[in-house]
């Protein structure tokens, strides 16, 4: 008899989950794969078809983590354990980092 551990990741898969659950563990690992001084001005907001939207307090910090996104992509890739995440979106986020 195979436990529910076992099993779950090939239900994932066959119900065309697993790409979705994989994203919003992307969205709750952020602050962590992003470290405290980028993670205290963002937020990840969405996954949607393999990439990351993540909030960012204002288009200075939007512009610096452009220079950044290859090795955020990497960082948030290895802690969601997976490479369903295909690409990181910075907004800007109006009004503030909302937490």
């Amino acid at each position: 008899m195979e436990s529910l551990g076992d099993l779950l990741p090939e239900l994932l898969r066959r119900w065309k989950l697993a790409e979705g659950v994989a994203g919003w563990r992307a969205v709750d690992e952020w602050p962590a794969a992003a470290g405290p001084r980028i993670a205290q001005r963002t937020r990840a907001v969405e996954f949607r078809e393999g990439i990351l939207v993540v909030e960012v307090q204002g288009s200075v910090w939007r512009h610096e983590l452009g220079f950044l996104k290859r090795d955020l992509l990497k960082r948030i890739r290895e802690r969601a354990g997976s490479s369903r995440i295909t690409d990181l979106k910075f907004i800007t986020a109006r009004g503030g980092i909302q937490r």
